[in-house]
């Protein structure tokens, strides 16, 4: 009997809970349908240089029993080919001269590009394509599957995020401080909404509920400072504020001028891990409140590094074995040049053209501020809202806890009420004797 081919496994951009499930899965499944394995390291680096030196045969002693760890066996690079078409070209040649017939690359939306391109490239001299598939990867949830659908990793991430929020909350209460935690995401903040709503978080703010397309920095500040006023009102002297990274992408232009010299990734993005918002907030805030003479204890903390390559919760490791095992099935069906998710206990492959945008870069999946599970976590929330207006003993409590004066309060916090719709105008006045009986 011959065999079908041999299949290359590669993984590219941040490491995810999972991904040796996903290897694992894939392995087994292939060896048992006959195929070759080859697990490729670091992504599309080596490819991309034309060395073919970092492959390993994967077999099945090799990845029996990693599905329950997390990292990756295979390592994992940033490096993008889609940049170069020569590059591009040297990625398939190399593919080509290692035997690799059939690619699963696992990643997120960098990555499904990558893979993408694979698919559409055809060796020079060659009659036959690379069949690929793209597992979506990322603790980030931003790929566009549907609603319902999480990508892989995030749910571990969001499960051990917010035991570190937990903890964070207790020893908030413990020293009477606050504290402002900045989630990973990227662009996209489901996973410090996650992580806020899990954990039960005094507030969680992401990039999506602004609808301009820049905010300003103190406007940002405002928000975490209601929060710290209207618990202070109220007798507390602690909490913890989750921010979502992608309020680094909202920041005007000008006020991200000192961002120049900030890293960039292959693809372009700002390592948005490296812009440390959370200190800018904290030492904002304080100043706020110590030139009206408070003094508020505030600590700044960045998770996302420690989610990634945690050991995958149950939810992670039985999931991520369906999708190896789905992307070798679809690759063998005759399948190529789609993301495989799971729908609903079926394969559904969703084909590469239907995520990219009009300028060719992959769709970004954002919350839905106007969803309800997002309704149901602003709910949960503390925020100084309209209502906290209406009692004038109210305001002034948050007034005093503000150090300041209801009048300022108000001024700065209360949303101008919307103008008055403009009266109709009156009917004109009937001409003299309109209303009289008019006879033949």
């Amino acid at each position: 009997m011959s065999s079908p081919g041999t299949l290359g496994i590669l993984v590219g951009g941040g490491p995810a809970p999972g991904i040796n499930s996903v290897i694992s899965a894939a392995t087994i499944e292939a060896r048992t349908r006959g195929f070759g394995v080859l697990g490729i390291q670091d992504g599309f680096r080596w490819l991309m240089r034309g060395d073919k030196s970092h492959v390993r045969e994967l077999g099945y002693d090799e990845v029996s029993r990693i599905h329950l760890t997390g990292g990756s066996m295979l390592g994992t690079a940033r490096d993008n080919p889609t940049k170069d078409p020569a590059a591009m070209a040297q990625v398939v040649a190399t593919l080509g001269k290692l035997g690799v017939t059939h690619l699963i690359t696992i990643g997120g939306d960098d990555t499904a590009l990558s893979s993408s391109h694979v698919d559409r490239t055809t060796e020079q001299g060659s009659e036959q394509r690379i069949r690929t598939t793209h597992v979506p990867k990322t603790i980030d949830n931003d790929l566009p599957l549907p609603d319902h659908i999480p990508t892989f990793g995030f749910q571990t991430a969001r499960h051990v995020g917010a035991e570190a929020v937990r903890a964070l909350s207790e020893d908030a209460r413990s020293s009477r401080r606050w504290y402002i935690v900045v989630a990973m995401g990227r662009q996209a903040g489901h996973l410090a909404l996650g992580i806020g709503k899990a954990a039960g978080a005094t507030l969680t703010l992401i990039a999506e509920e602004f609808t301009a397309p820049h905010v300003p920095f103190g406007a940002i500040c405002d928000i975490v400072e209601g929060s710290i006023i209207k618990r202070r009102a109220a007798g507390h002297h602690h909490g913890v504020a989750v921010l979502a990274e992608g309020l680094i992408g909202k920041l005007d232009p000008q006020e991200l001028e000192e961002l120049q010299d900030v890293e960039r990734d292959d693809h372009g993005h700002i390592r948005m891990a490296e812009v440390d918002l959370g200190r800018k907030v904290k030492v904002e805030l304080q100043g706020r409140f110590l030139r009206r003479g408070i003094k508020v204890t505030i600590t700044n903390k960045d998770i996302g590094y420690e989610l990634r390559c945690a050991d995958p919760i149950s939810f992670d490791a039985a999931y991520c074995r369906d999708l190896g095992y789905h992307a070798v099935r679809f690759l063998a069906g005759g399948g190529s040049g789609a993301m495989i998710t799971v729908q609903n206990g079926k394969l559904v492959p969703v084909p590469f053209a239907s995520m990219r945008t009009a300028e060719g870069r992959t769709r970004v999946r954002n919350v839905d501020p106007s969803s309800e599970s997002y309704r149901v976590a602003r709910e949960y929330m503390l925020r100084l809202e309209p209502e906290d207006f209406r009692d004038p003993a109210w305001v002034e409590r948050l007034a005093e806890a503000g150090g300041t004066t209801a009048e300022e309060l108000r001024a700065r916090f209360l949303p101008p009420a919307p103008p008055a719709p403009p009266a109709p105008p009156a009917p004109p006045a009937p001409p003299t004797g309109a209303t009289q009986e008019v006879r033949s």
